[in-house]
Protein backbone atom coordinates (compact mmCIF):
# COMPACT_ATOMS: atom_id res chain seq x y z
CA UNK A 1 0.00 0.00 0.00
CA UNK A 2 1.30 3.42 -0.94
CA UNK A 3 0.72 6.25 1.51
CA UNK A 4 0.35 9.93 0.62
CA UNK A 5 0.10 12.64 3.26
CA UNK A 6 -0.73 15.48 0.91
CA UNK A 7 -2.75 15.97 -2.26
CA UNK A 8 0.29 17.35 -4.06
CA UNK A 9 2.07 13.99 -3.89
CA UNK A 10 -0.83 11.92 -5.21
CA UNK A 11 0.02 10.48 -8.67
CA UNK A 12 -2.15 9.76 -11.68
CA UNK A 13 -3.48 6.20 -11.54
CA UNK A 14 -5.70 4.17 -13.84
CA UNK A 15 -9.38 3.70 -12.93
CA UNK A 16 -9.28 4.70 -9.24
CA UNK A 17 -12.04 3.10 -7.15
CA UNK A 18 -12.41 5.49 -4.23
CA UNK A 19 -13.93 5.54 -0.76
CA UNK A 20 -13.85 8.25 1.91
CA UNK A 21 -13.98 8.24 5.71
CA UNK A 22 -12.13 8.43 9.00
CA UNK A 23 -12.25 4.61 9.32
CA UNK A 24 -11.40 4.78 13.03
CA UNK A 25 -11.33 1.21 14.29
CA UNK A 26 -11.64 -0.37 10.82
CA UNK A 27 -14.62 -2.25 12.28
CA UNK A 28 -16.96 -4.75 10.58
CA UNK A 29 -18.99 -1.95 8.99
CA UNK A 30 -15.86 -0.45 7.48
CA UNK A 31 -14.74 -3.89 6.38
CA UNK A 32 -17.91 -4.30 4.30
CA UNK A 33 -16.90 -1.22 2.32
CA UNK A 34 -13.28 -2.36 1.96
CA UNK A 35 -14.28 -5.81 0.72
CA UNK A 36 -16.70 -4.27 -1.79
CA UNK A 37 -13.89 -2.02 -2.97
CA UNK A 38 -11.71 -5.08 -3.58
CA UNK A 39 -14.40 -6.77 -5.69
CA UNK A 40 -14.94 -3.69 -7.85
CA UNK A 41 -11.19 -3.29 -8.39
CA UNK A 42 -10.93 -6.89 -9.56
CA UNK A 43 -13.79 -6.42 -12.04
CA UNK A 44 -12.60 -3.07 -13.42
CA UNK A 45 -8.86 -3.77 -13.34
CA UNK A 46 -8.52 -0.53 -11.39
CA UNK A 47 -6.78 0.47 -8.17
CA UNK A 48 -8.34 1.17 -4.78
CA UNK A 49 -7.95 4.58 -3.15
CA UNK A 50 -9.00 5.31 0.42
CA UNK A 51 -9.22 8.98 1.39
CA UNK A 52 -9.03 9.59 5.12
CA UNK A 53 -8.34 12.52 7.41
CA UNK A 54 -5.82 13.02 10.21
CA UNK A 55 -6.12 14.10 12.95
CA UNK A 56 -9.70 13.13 13.71
CA UNK A 57 -11.95 16.04 12.63
CA UNK A 58 -13.55 16.41 16.07
CA UNK A 59 -10.14 17.04 17.62
CA UNK A 60 -9.58 19.97 15.26
CA UNK A 61 -13.07 21.46 15.32
CA UNK A 62 -13.44 21.17 19.12
CA UNK A 63 -9.86 21.13 20.49
CA UNK A 64 -10.88 21.94 24.07
CA UNK A 65 -13.95 19.73 24.28
CA UNK A 66 -13.87 17.10 21.55
CA UNK A 67 -14.56 14.31 24.03
CA UNK A 68 -13.16 11.64 21.74
CA UNK A 69 -10.47 9.00 22.04
CA UNK A 70 -9.31 7.20 18.92
CA UNK A 71 -9.55 3.45 18.43
CA UNK A 72 -6.42 3.40 16.28
CA UNK A 73 -3.29 5.50 16.02
CA UNK A 74 -2.40 6.47 12.47
CA UNK A 75 0.24 3.73 12.33
CA UNK A 76 -2.28 1.13 13.50
CA UNK A 77 -4.89 2.29 10.99
CA UNK A 78 -2.37 2.05 8.16
CA UNK A 79 -1.54 -1.56 9.08
CA UNK A 80 -5.21 -2.56 9.30
CA UNK A 81 -6.11 -0.95 5.96
CA UNK A 82 -3.12 -2.56 4.29
CA UNK A 83 -4.33 -5.97 5.47
CA UNK A 84 -7.47 -5.40 3.34
CA UNK A 85 -5.46 -4.90 0.19
CA UNK A 86 -5.93 -1.14 -0.27
CA UNK A 87 -3.56 0.11 -2.99
CA UNK A 88 -3.41 3.83 -2.14
CA UNK A 89 -4.05 5.62 1.15
CA UNK A 90 -4.43 9.38 0.88
CA UNK A 91 -4.36 10.97 4.32
CA UNK A 92 -5.46 14.58 4.03
CA UNK A 93 -4.33 16.80 6.92
CA UNK A 94 -7.53 17.94 8.59
CA UNK A 95 -7.26 21.62 9.50
CA UNK A 96 -9.79 24.36 10.25
CA UNK A 97 -9.13 25.74 6.79
CA UNK A 98 -9.80 22.38 5.15
CA UNK A 99 -13.02 22.02 7.18
CA UNK A 100 -14.38 25.10 5.36
CA UNK A 101 -14.11 23.44 1.92
CA UNK A 102 -17.57 23.03 0.42
CA UNK A 103 -18.78 19.63 -0.71
CA UNK A 104 -18.85 20.88 -4.32
CA UNK A 105 -15.22 22.02 -4.10
CA UNK A 106 -14.27 18.66 -2.56
CA UNK A 107 -15.89 16.81 -5.45
CA UNK A 108 -14.45 19.00 -8.19
CA UNK A 109 -10.96 19.69 -6.86
CA UNK A 110 -10.18 16.39 -5.15
CA UNK A 111 -12.37 13.59 -6.49
CA UNK A 112 -12.42 14.76 -10.12
CA UNK A 113 -9.41 16.96 -10.86
CA UNK A 114 -6.86 15.35 -8.53
CA UNK A 115 -7.92 11.71 -8.10
CA UNK A 116 -9.69 11.30 -11.48
CA UNK A 117 -12.20 9.05 -9.71
CA UNK A 118 -13.55 6.19 -11.83
CA UNK A 119 -16.00 4.95 -9.19
CA UNK A 120 -16.90 6.22 -5.73
CA UNK A 121 -18.10 3.79 -3.05
CA UNK A 122 -19.44 5.21 0.21
CA UNK A 123 -21.26 3.91 3.26
CA UNK A 124 -24.88 4.80 3.91
CA UNK A 125 -25.52 8.30 5.24
CA UNK A 126 -21.93 9.37 4.56
CA UNK A 127 -21.49 13.15 4.68
CA UNK A 128 -18.61 15.32 3.54
CA UNK A 129 -17.63 18.94 2.95
CA UNK A 130 -18.27 22.04 5.04
CA UNK A 131 -20.95 21.39 7.65
CA UNK A 132 -21.31 17.81 6.32
CA UNK A 133 -23.45 19.23 3.51
CA UNK A 134 -22.43 16.69 0.85
CA UNK A 135 -24.54 13.54 0.57
CA UNK A 136 -25.16 10.48 -1.57
CA UNK A 137 -28.36 12.01 -2.92
CA UNK A 138 -26.48 15.09 -4.13
CA UNK A 139 -23.85 12.91 -5.80
CA UNK A 140 -26.49 10.75 -7.45
CA UNK A 141 -28.48 13.72 -8.74
CA UNK A 142 -25.36 15.14 -10.39
CA UNK A 143 -23.68 11.90 -11.42
CA UNK A 144 -23.74 12.66 -15.15
CA UNK A 145 -22.05 16.00 -14.59
CA UNK A 146 -19.35 14.51 -12.36
CA UNK A 147 -18.51 11.69 -14.73
CA UNK A 148 -17.80 8.89 -12.27
CA UNK A 149 -19.79 5.83 -11.24
CA UNK A 150 -21.35 5.81 -7.80
CA UNK A 151 -22.33 3.15 -5.28
CA UNK A 152 -23.73 3.38 -1.77
CA UNK A 153 -23.39 0.43 0.58
CA UNK A 154 -26.89 -0.01 2.10
CA UNK A 155 -27.28 0.26 5.86
CA UNK A 156 -28.36 -3.35 6.24
CA UNK A 157 -25.17 -4.47 4.48
CA UNK A 158 -22.92 -2.40 6.73
CA UNK A 159 -24.34 -2.72 10.20
CA UNK A 160 -27.54 -4.61 10.67
CA UNK A 161 -26.69 -4.69 14.38
CA UNK A 162 -25.86 -0.99 14.54
CA UNK A 163 -22.07 -1.07 14.42
CA UNK A 164 -20.33 2.28 14.75
CA UNK A 165 -17.03 3.60 16.09
CA UNK A 166 -19.01 5.49 18.74
CA UNK A 167 -20.67 2.30 20.03
CA UNK A 168 -17.31 0.54 20.14
CA UNK A 169 -15.83 3.37 22.18
CA UNK A 170 -18.73 3.22 24.63
CA UNK A 171 -18.33 -0.55 24.98
CA UNK A 172 -14.63 -0.21 25.77
CA UNK A 173 -15.22 2.64 28.21
CA UNK A 174 -17.66 0.44 30.15
CA UNK A 175 -15.55 -2.72 30.10
CA UNK A 176 -17.74 -4.59 27.60
CA UNK A 177 -14.78 -6.10 25.78
CA UNK A 178 -16.66 -8.95 24.13
CA UNK A 179 -19.14 -6.50 22.59
CA UNK A 180 -16.36 -4.24 21.32
CA UNK A 181 -14.48 -7.20 19.84
CA UNK A 182 -17.65 -8.48 18.17
CA UNK A 183 -18.16 -5.10 16.47
CA UNK A 184 -14.49 -4.84 15.49
CA UNK A 185 -14.30 -8.34 14.08
CA UNK A 186 -11.09 -8.86 16.09
CA UNK A 187 -9.75 -8.16 19.57
CA UNK A 188 -9.13 -4.56 20.58
CA UNK A 189 -5.44 -3.90 21.15
CA UNK A 190 -2.95 -1.51 22.69
CA UNK A 191 0.66 -1.23 21.58
CA UNK A 192 3.37 0.58 23.49
CA UNK A 193 6.84 0.64 25.02
CA UNK A 194 7.73 -1.21 28.22
CA UNK A 195 8.97 1.23 30.88
CA UNK A 196 10.17 0.75 34.44
CA UNK A 197 7.62 0.85 37.24
CA UNK A 198 8.04 0.54 41.02
CA UNK A 199 8.48 -3.26 40.71
CA UNK A 200 6.14 -4.05 43.63
CA UNK A 201 4.45 -6.73 41.52
CA UNK A 202 7.73 -8.60 41.37
CA UNK A 203 7.85 -8.86 45.17
CA UNK A 204 4.37 -10.42 45.10
CA UNK A 205 5.36 -13.02 42.51
CA UNK A 206 3.55 -11.16 39.73
CA UNK A 207 6.12 -9.13 37.78
CA UNK A 208 4.47 -6.75 35.33
CA UNK A 209 5.47 -4.87 32.22
CA UNK A 210 4.35 -1.24 32.40
CA UNK A 211 3.17 -0.03 29.00
CA UNK A 212 3.59 3.54 27.78
CA UNK A 213 1.38 4.36 24.82
CA UNK A 214 2.77 6.43 21.91
CA UNK A 215 -0.38 8.53 21.50
CA UNK A 216 -2.25 10.04 24.48
CA UNK A 217 -5.41 10.14 22.37
CA UNK A 218 -5.57 6.34 22.06
CA UNK A 219 -8.60 4.96 23.89
CA UNK A 220 -7.73 2.95 27.00
CA UNK A 221 -10.55 0.68 28.24
CA UNK A 222 -12.27 1.09 31.60
CA UNK A 223 -10.14 0.69 34.74
CA UNK A 224 -9.96 -2.91 35.91
CA UNK A 225 -8.36 -6.28 35.28
CA UNK A 226 -8.47 -7.99 31.88
CA UNK A 227 -7.60 -11.26 30.20
CA UNK A 228 -5.17 -10.50 27.38
CA UNK A 229 -2.98 -12.05 24.76
CA UNK A 230 0.46 -10.49 24.42
CA UNK A 231 2.93 -10.33 21.55
CA UNK A 232 6.58 -9.93 22.55
CA UNK A 233 9.25 -9.96 19.83
CA UNK A 234 6.84 -11.77 17.53
CA UNK A 235 5.96 -14.48 20.06
CA UNK A 236 2.45 -14.90 21.53
CA UNK A 237 1.78 -15.27 25.25
CA UNK A 238 -1.24 -15.21 27.53
CA UNK A 239 -1.53 -12.87 30.47
CA UNK A 240 -3.61 -10.59 32.63
CA UNK A 241 -3.53 -6.82 32.55
CA UNK A 242 -4.52 -4.10 34.99
CA UNK A 243 -5.57 -0.55 34.13
CA UNK A 244 -5.96 1.98 36.90
CA UNK A 245 -4.49 3.95 39.78
CA UNK A 246 -3.44 0.94 41.92
CA UNK A 247 -5.38 1.96 45.06
CA UNK A 248 -3.80 -0.79 47.20
CA UNK A 249 -0.26 0.34 46.34
CA UNK A 250 0.54 3.92 45.45
CA UNK A 251 -2.61 5.69 44.25
CA UNK A 252 -1.79 8.30 41.64
CA UNK A 253 -1.08 8.26 37.94
CA UNK A 254 -3.01 5.73 35.88
CA UNK A 255 -0.90 2.80 34.72
CA UNK A 256 -1.28 -0.05 32.24
CA UNK A 257 0.51 -3.15 33.57
CA UNK A 258 0.54 -6.64 32.11
CA UNK A 259 1.64 -9.84 33.84
CA UNK A 260 2.75 -12.29 31.14
CA UNK A 261 2.40 -15.98 31.98
CA UNK A 262 5.50 -18.20 31.72
CA UNK A 263 7.74 -15.27 30.84
CA UNK A 264 10.91 -13.96 32.51
CA UNK A 265 12.86 -11.93 29.90
CA UNK A 266 14.00 -8.35 30.44
CA UNK A 267 12.00 -6.35 27.89
CA UNK A 268 12.45 -2.78 29.10
CA UNK A 269 12.44 -0.48 26.08
CA UNK A 270 10.76 -3.09 23.87
CA UNK A 271 7.47 -2.56 22.06
CA UNK A 272 4.73 -5.04 22.95
CA UNK A 273 1.14 -5.45 21.83
CA UNK A 274 -1.76 -6.65 23.98
CA UNK A 275 -5.11 -7.91 22.69
CA UNK A 276 -8.05 -7.64 25.10
CA UNK A 277 -9.99 -10.89 25.31
CA UNK A 278 -12.34 -10.30 28.25
CA UNK A 279 -13.00 -8.19 31.33
CA UNK A 280 -11.92 -9.96 34.52
CA UNK A 281 -13.01 -7.66 37.38
CA UNK A 282 -13.20 -3.99 38.43
CA UNK A 283 -10.26 -2.35 40.16
CA UNK A 284 -10.57 -2.19 43.95
CA UNK A 285 -8.59 -1.46 47.10
CA UNK A 286 -7.65 -4.69 48.87
CA UNK A 287 -6.39 -2.94 52.00
CA UNK A 288 -2.92 -4.47 52.02
CA UNK A 289 -0.41 -6.34 49.87
CA UNK A 290 -1.47 -9.74 51.20
CA UNK A 291 -5.05 -9.12 50.14
CA UNK A 292 -3.87 -7.98 46.72
CA UNK A 293 -1.65 -11.07 46.33
CA UNK A 294 -4.55 -13.40 47.14
CA UNK A 295 -6.70 -11.67 44.52
CA UNK A 296 -3.92 -11.86 41.90
CA UNK A 297 -3.60 -15.60 42.55
CA UNK A 298 -7.34 -16.00 42.01
CA UNK A 299 -7.15 -13.85 38.88
CA UNK A 300 -4.39 -16.05 37.50
CA UNK A 301 -6.42 -19.21 38.12
CA UNK A 302 -9.41 -17.68 36.34
CA UNK A 303 -7.24 -16.52 33.46
CA UNK A 304 -5.52 -19.87 32.97
CA UNK A 305 -8.90 -21.60 33.00
CA UNK A 306 -10.21 -19.12 30.41
CA UNK A 307 -7.32 -19.69 28.00
CA UNK A 308 -7.43 -23.45 28.50
CA UNK A 309 -11.14 -23.48 27.59
CA UNK A 310 -10.37 -21.46 24.46
CA UNK A 311 -7.85 -23.97 23.15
Amino acid sequence: MKIYKSLENFPFIQRPVVTIGTFDGVHLGHQKILKRLQKIVQKTDGESVLITFWPHPRMVLNPDNHGIKILNTFKEKVALLESFGIHHLLSIPFTREFSKMSSEAFIQEILIEKIHTHKLVIGYDHRFGKGREGSFDHLKNNQTQYGFDLEEIPRQDIDNIGISSTKIRKALETGRIRTANEFLGRSYFLEGTVIKGNQIGRTLGFPTANIQLPDPNKLVPKDGAYLVEVEVEGEPFNGMLNIGNRPTLLPGTKTIEVHIFSFSKDIYGHTIKVWFRDFLRPEKNFGNLEGLKLQLEQDRENALRFFKDKQ
